[in-house]
């Protein structure tokens, strides 16, 4: 019996790792882009580079009580999936036709990133309730898994 993970739970995995670097007090995020089983590139969410991290500040988003779901423009931390995108084009690696492995489900803000990189597979360990998102990625022919990291089941969302 072959004991390595699947390829999808060795993303995904990676991407839980991601996120053990995020310096975000609310939710820890981590993305991995993927394409051809090769990792493009990697990120989690926090404040950007050479900008105080809420750990040292505080978190802004608690301070004015946003609520989940809403405003993330309020907010000093750069999404771990625009993170990901953005490394890869620092790096210089085209995003073109790549799979996205997140923690949590891409924000309506993200998933318009996510269509413009050309990004066409989606697959989160924990779904965020964000219809808007959801309708851009159907719109968008963007296919959005659930990627149960207990069972390692995939259901589709979208």
């Amino acid at each position: 019996m072959d004991s390595r993970p699947s390829w999808q739970q060795y993303f995904m995995q990676m991407a839980l790792l991601a996120s053990q670097r995020s310096t975000c007090l609310r939710r820890k995020v981590g993305a991995i882009l993927v394409r051809n089983n090769q990792i493009l590139s990697s990120g989690y969410n926090g404040s950007p580079k050479g900008i105080a991290h809420c750990a040292e500040v505080g978190c802004l988003r608690e301070q004015l009580k946003v609520p989940a779901g809403q405003n993330h423009e309020l907010c000093r931390g750069v999404h771990a999936e625009q993170n990901a995108i953005i490394q890869a084009g620092i790096n210089g690696s085209s995003t073109s036709n790549a799979d996205l492995y997140c923690t949590h489900q891409p924000c309506s803000i993200c998933a318009r990133l996510i269509i413009n990189a050309e990004i066409r597979t989606v697959y989160v360990a924990y779904p965020y309730p964000d219809k808007l998102a959801e309708q851009l990625f159907q719109e968008a022919d963007i296919t959005l898994y659930h990627l149960d990291t207990k069972s390692w089941e995939v259901s589709r969302i979208v």
